[in-house]
């Protein structure tokens, strides 16, 4: 299952913590569950699209992501179905 994790900024950041989540993504990449990632550039936030077996563990990944975790980002789950020319877009 696929889910993505949408932040919301709270507190600012700084440069300690964008390394700490950088290294948290590169992690989650390594181990096989990062999909997507980047910040939005029309809203202050971004999002985390990820590979987990539930919501549970996708709530968990969430929750160790240090922007999450320092309190400076809230986040909201969703579950997305991915569409690709493999499923034929889900037609």
């Amino acid at each position: 299952m696929y889910y993505v994790y949408l932040m919301s900024n709270i507190e600012p950041i700084n440069e300690d913590l964008i390394k700490r989540h950088v290294d948290h993504l590169k992690e989650l990449k390594r181990i096989g569950k990062l999909i997507l990632c980047g910040p939005f550039t029309d809203y202050p936030g971004g999002m985390v699209v990820i590979s987990a077996e539930n919501i549970s563990e996708a709530t968990e990944i969430a929750k160790s992501d240090p922007f999450i975790k320092s309190g400076c980002k809230s986040f909201e789950i969703r579950t997305i179905e991915l569409a690709n020319e493999e499923n034929n877009y889900l037609l």
